[in-house]
Order: structure tokens, then sequence, then C-alpha cells
């Protein structure tokens, strides 16, 4: 008999009533959701995060998610012959790399998290950061840490930095209830495209729309001290915390950008940011409507 069969009746009833106040605490607010990571390689991944985003949906929220697409780019870069190399978890970009990446991006990744929404249920409605200038973006300089207080700037090519998010579109999208999905690639002024890391996106859409919550999906547990030793790992993290860990270089690669994202958020006006594992099981229904959550929060 499996672990599901085993759970009675009265079981359900509690999971449903500890759910309860945290169903209250959401409703009506706005939740952004970095989406990546291997849920969105993963097909059973995939389908378990489109369930949980739509539950969020009908027990009145309001999700608005934000997409990465890394390991697909750098699939149809390799069937281009074009290497990929990463600066502080940055790709590095050149013209023909934004182009494909916008392609990938806003093309085939958003269509299909669209389409399986609207399939289950709620109405979708997928975004470039170029439609009606919902991105405008300037570019970005990767920042090289050396171990010491000292910073490297490095011109990665056509990697952007938002400069100004449409708010009004978004909240009018929200307000008709759609759930917005959009792709991170922003607009520059020169007519130029930029492509973003997600998780930044994430983190000025969750800002500008004062969002309750921001929750990021990546393939780790979530933040150590020592990414060596899992007995390291950090459930609740501090700003400062945050940025000395940065500094010395026990936040790294990849997961600078997330915490970063989560420092930006807070600094804005969002809540709450929270870095997940995207590998388990429904892991945002656990973050949200359990007592004990997941993953690391990242403070004020």
């Amino acid at each position: 008999m499996s672990n599901i069969e085993k759970i009675t009746a009265e079981d359900k009833a509690s999971i449903l009533v500890e759910a309860l106040p945290y169903i209250q605490e959401f409703y009506g607010k706005t939740i952004v959701i970095k989406y990546g990571g291997n849920a969105m390689i993963n097909e059973e991944l995939k389908q378990q995060v489109m369930k949980d985003i739509v539950l969020m949906k009908y027990v009145g929220i309001r999700p608005v998610i934000v997409h990465g697409g890394g390991p697909d780019i750098t699939s149809f870069l390799k069937k281009f012959g074009k290497a990929t190399e990463f600066i502080s978890g940055l790709r590095v970009t050149d013209k023909e790399t934004v182009q494909i990446a916008e392609m990938v991006l806003a093309g085939k990744i958003n269509s299909e998290i669209v389409n399986r929404l609207n399939r289950l249920g709620v109405h979708a409605v997928g975004l470039s950061g170029k439609d009606a200038d919902l991105i405008i973006a300037h570019k970005k300089l990767a920042e090289v840490h050396d171990g010491s207080d000292s910073i490297q700037h490095v011109d990665i090519g056509y990697v952007g930095e938002v400069e100004k998010i449409n708010t009004p579109l978004i909240n009018d999208l929200l307000d008709k209830d759609y759930v917005p999905v959009i792709a991170p690639i922003g607009a520059g002024k020169a007519d130029e495209s930029f492509n973003i890391n997600a998780d930044y996106v994430a983190a000025e859409i969750a800002g500008a729309l004062q969002a309750e919550k921001l929750l990021l999906l990546t393939d780790t547990k979530g933040i150590y001290r020592d990414f060596e030793d899992k007995s390291s790992f950090i459930s609740t993290l501090t700003q400062n915390e945050a940025k000395k860990l940065i500094n010395s270089g026990n936040i790294a690669g990849g997961m600078i950008p997330k915490v970063e994202a989560c420092l930006h958020a807070l600094d804005s006006g969002t809540g709450k940011a929270c870095i997940i594992d995207g590998r388990e099981s429904h892991s945002l229904i656990l973050e949200l409507f359990t007592s004990q959550g997941i993953g690391t929060e990242v403070v004020r």
C-alpha cells in the first residue's frame, strides 16, 4: 500500500485546515513566481508547478509568472555551433545569441506555459518584455567578486538590466482575471533586445507590483554557508548576512543573481522573498500553505 493510500479522510481534512490561515493571508495578494530550473525540464514537475499555480489562482491569489529557459537556450546555441560562457551567473550574450534567446524564451517556452495553464482552466496571457514596452532595459555589466570588497565590472554583451516596468499593464491583466506569463526579454531605447536574467526580472516586477511574496524556484534546497557542507543550510537569512556571503564568495555562480534578486525585491517593497527547491513535488504549495515551508527566506 502506498503512503498516499494510507492517508485517512481525517488526515486530508487536517491538511486543508492547516492551509486555511495561509489561504486567508494571501487571498487577493499578488505573488510573483520565477519559474525555472529542473521544474521546467522534468515533465512530472512541470505539471505539478502548473497545478500549484492554478490552485493559487482558484483560492484568490493573483499569481504572476516570470520564466527562465537557460537549458533550452544552451541547447539551441549548441545546434548553431555556439559555445556558452557564464560570468557571475550571467550568460555572455552576443547579437546572435540574444536573437536565439528571444526566439526560445518568447516563442517556444512562453507559449508552452500559457497553453498548459489554459488547459488546466485558468486564463493565461503570454508576454515578452518587448510587448507594450513591458520591460525597458539598458546594458548590464557583470560584477565579479574576488573574495574581498573589490568588484570588477565586465561587459558581457546584450545582457540587460531593468530600467522600467509597465506596471499598469500587469495590474490591468490581473484585475481582469488573467495570469501574466512573462519572458525576460527587455526592449532597449535604441530598438535593441536584451536578454535579462529571469531572477532579476521577477524581482523588479515583484517590487513594482508591491507583491506580497517573491518565490524563486531553483535546483537546490536553498542557501548554504558552505555548499559542500549540507548541515550549513540556512532557513532564514538577513539582507546584511546575504551581502557578506556574496562578498566572501560563499554564495557564488548562479546563486548570486537569485540572492541579489531577493535583496532588490525587499528593498523595492516586496513583503517576503524565498528561494525554494523546484525539484520537490508541489514546492509552491508547500511554501505557501504549510507551517514549516521550504527553502531559504531572505528577510530585512
